[in-house]
Order: C-alpha cells, then structure tokens, then sequence
C-alpha cells in the first residue's frame, strides 16, 4: 500500500504518522506514506497558492495550478492512484469505506486549505471525496491522517493478527465487547468470572452477548432500530 498526501503541512502529518503501529509499518517496508509540499509546485517567487474568490466572497480559494503540479509530479514519479479529495461535501468515511479503499495499491489524498480549492482541479484530477464527519475543520490534514490510519492498519502485515481489526468495532456492524486488563479488581470493580473461566465457548459467547448488548444500548441504529440523530441535535 502507497499513500501520497498533498498538503501545505507536510511535517504535521508525517510527524503524525510516523508514530506507533503505522511508523513501525513503514519502518519495516509493509506501508509507504510519502507527504509533498504543494508550495513547492508554485512558479511565482512568493509559493503563493491561494488567490481570491472569482465572484467574491469570504477567504481564499487555493488555486488548480499548484495543485495539478504537485498531483502530476506525484503521479509521474509513483504512478497513477485513487485521487480522493478530503472534503465536508464528501461521501461519509466509516469502516465499510476504510476496507473499500483498501483495494486500491495506491491512494492520493488531497488536503484542502482556507475556503476550499478550485472547482477544476476537482474536476480534473480526483475520484472521489471523501468526509469524516458532518463539520468543517480548517484543513484537509487531520481527516487525511484518519483516513490512511484506518485504511493502513487493515493492510496485511501491520498488524500481528488480522483479529486485531476484524474483532473491532464497526468491523461486523456491532461494537466491541468490554475489554479488561490487570490487576482482577481495580476501585471494588471485578473483571467478570467468565473471563477468568478458560472456558472459550463461554468467553467468545460472552463477548457476543456484550457486543449485542452494546451496540442496541449506545448504537441501535447500526442495528437497524432507529435512524441516527439528525446533525446538531442530541437525543
């Protein structure tokens, strides 16, 4: 798996994710994140990437040129990939998305900045966009940091056992079972005895139990019992 993120802040997402499991990937040549300056795709002295708005209005617009430039460069040197547009227009990211894109050798995601960028670029270059959440954060990076996150730890290799993300959350459409660790009691709370038995039939039945339990009581809408709460308003 190759993923290639454009942004203005190359550093922030390498330092990111150069850290914990996804760093030790990398490290050891399972995954490859490569990160490149869209500045650097400039041809005015001052890099300048953004300009105003044709039509008016509020903020700045980065401009298509820059843009294509640093997605051609990116494309010529480590071949044509899956071009996805982090953006609140987006198609909603979740598991089943995660292990969609998975499917492709190659992702190129695209930070957007300031007020959005140039409608032809989009027009041009990507495939698709893709949302982590219905809000608006000031830039592409944080969602394109989740988004290789998700999509890498599935990646064969990165993971000492695939159970380590097929057990999860969202994975089956439930939520994860309780999990616990040492010490057996901790502030008068026992882990339960079903888990101290060694009696696998009754554990994986227990965890089931508890996964159903959960996801009716804090997700019933992955369960298909009601709809989800409409945006901006609490249940």
């Amino acid at each position: 798996m190759q993923i290639d993120i454009l942004t203005l802040f190359p550093d922030s997402v390498l330092h990111m994710l150069r850290e914990s499991i996804i760093g030790r990937a990398q490290n050891k040549g399972v995954i490859v994140i490569r990160a490149h300056q869209i500045r650097d795709f400039t041809q005015n002295k001052q890099k300048q990437v953004d300009d105003y708005p044709y039509g008016g209005g509020h903020g700045l617009i980065m401009q298509a040129d820059p843009l294509y430039r640093c997605w051609e460069h990116v494309t010529a040197i480590h071949g044509a990939g899956r071009t996805v547009y982090l953006s609140p227009q987006g198609r909603l990211f979740c598991q089943a998305e995660a292990r969609r894109l998975l499917a492709y050798e190659h992702l190129i995601l695209v930070c957007g900045h300031y007020e959005g960028i140039d409608e032809r670029f989009i027009e041009e270059c990507v495939d698709e966009e893709i949302s982590i959440g219905d809000y608006v954060i000031t830039g592409g990076e944080l969602a394109a940091c989740v988004v290789a996150d998700a999509v890498c730890r599935m990646v064969p290799g990165v993971l000492r056992e695939e159970a380590g993300f097929t057990g999860e959350s969202h994975w089956a459409g439930l939520l994860e079972y309780p999990q616990y660790s040492r010490p057996e009691v901790w502030h008068d709370r026992a882990v339960p005895e079903v888990l101290l038995s060694g009696h696998h039939a009754n554990v994986a039945k227990w965890r089931h139990e508890q996964a159903l339990e959960r996801t009716q009581r804090k997700r019933p809408d992955l369960l298909g019992l009601q709809k989800p709460p409409k945006p901006g308003i609490l249940n």
